[in-house]
């Protein structure tokens, strides 16, 4: 029997948001980044592979750019002295996750190192090209093809 494909449509960008309650003034850095990935859908609901929220942590916490064995040595450094699991800090997961960082502009790459993008305040990353420049044009495909389906 032969496996069927029902599509091959490969997105153009795709970003998940989900709506937590309003963080509290007590939460722990951790705690906040790992909410935060869940909330932009790099992170799933009971997913206890939660690696990006440490690689996301480790270079937030860094005012240098770090090579991708340097988060991932700094990623196990953390992980053990907070008595976490040493789950997906394989270098290719390391990586895999960057990637996914890298994707929704939250870091960027130079040259074979990374670093939150241009340095900037997380919060303006976020208005600048989240809010302002990807939410919209995933927005405005969309509505092109509900009126597609209007006509």
């Amino acid at each position: 029997m032969t496996k069927k494909t029902v599509s091959k449509d490969t997105p153009l960008a795709e970003i998940t948001l989900r709506r937590y309650e309003k963080p509290s003034t007590e939460i722990s850095k951790r705690d906040a980044i790992k909410k935060l990935c869940l909330s932009i859908g790099l992170l799933q609901p009971g997913d206890s592979r939660d690696i990006i929220v440490d690689i996301f942590h480790v270079l937030i916490n860094s005012k240098d750019t770090l090579d991708s064995e340097e988060i991932q040595k700094r990623v196990i450094e953390y992980r053990k002295a907070n008595n976490l699991a040493l789950h997906g800090i394989a270098q290719s997961n390391i990586r895999r996750q960057l990637r996914r960082l890298r994707e929704l502009f939250l870091v960027e790459k130079i040259k074979n190192t990374y670093r939150i993008s241009e340095n900037e305040n997380l919060h303006n990353i976020f208005e600048e090209k989240i809010k302002k420049f990807y939410i919209p044009t995933i927005i405005n495909r969309v509505e092109e093809y509900f009126k597609i389906l209007d006509r």
